[in-house]
């Protein structure tokens, strides 16, 4: 992770400062935005691999600069650090651009395995092939997911998601191994980005036409990917 250039968006002079210790004792090079406006201009100015982003700011609504930062960085893993617990608040910032978010409080030790699983993901090498379950099509070393013919816009892990279930349509895939494939297999902390990450999925397929019930839920064991 040495040299890792990470933004930290925080208001939070205490949590702000915090964090940048932590990151920097960790071995990233570590930038501080106090606000959406420096968090924008900071971006446009200067690469980053990650983007901590709270969205609590005093000048902008998070999910604004997230897709603005989005645009800015294309690249960056985003992660939003958030106090709120409304599901359609992170489902917002997610479709906006972020890539998976954390819950405040939290543990540095979380957030930093987090950081690290995200980072191993973006290393690893590309799929091969194509993924096909009635008028859904997976295009796995482009990355592109389309119903019907028509592309759906998805972010990284929700494509990772779709993958891992619909390249086991009609098998129950267990939250434990979903979380190791589309996370990492040494994922630290709760799997609830997983049920976000699954309704966000379900929202987008039934905007295509498609029947969002096609993700069936198994409580207590995982999800499956209903084949015709």
């Amino acid at each position: 992770m040495s040299g890792t250039r990470v933004l930290v968006v925080e208001d939070d002079a205490v949590i702000g400062a915090e964090l940048v210790q932590a990151l920097r004792t960790g071995g990233y090079e570590a930038a501080w935005a106090q606000s959406g406006a420096a968090a924008v201009q900071d971006a446009q100015r200067s690469a980053f691999e990650l983007i901590l982003l709270d969205l609590g700011l005093p000048d902008a609504d998070g999910v604004s600069v997230c897709r603005r930062l989005r645009a800015a960085q294309a690249g960056a893993v985003i992660v939003v650090l958030t106090a709120r617990t409304e599901e359609f608040e992170v489902v917002m910032a997610l479709d906006a651009g972020a890539d998976d978010y954390l819950t405040k409080p939290f543990r540095l030790t979380e957030l930093l395995a987090r950081l690290r699983a995200h980072l191993r993901r973006q290393a690893a090498p590309p799929e091969e092939g194509s993924v096909s379950v009635g008028r859904l099509r997976l295009d796995l070393p482009a990355r592109r997911a389309y119903i019907g013919g028509r592309e759906m816009a998805l972010r990284p892990k929700e494509f990772d998601l779709l993958a891992a279930l619909a390249g086991r349509a009609g098998q129950v895939v267990t939250r434990e191994l979903l979380m190791a494939e589309v996370w990492d297999e040494n994922w630290f902390g709760p799997t609830k980005t997983l049920d976000v990450h699954v309704f966000a999925l379900r929202r987008k397929l039934a905007d295509h036409g498609e029947d969002p019930r096609r993700i069936t839920t198994l409580r207590g064991r995982g999800y499956r990917y209903e084949a015709d």
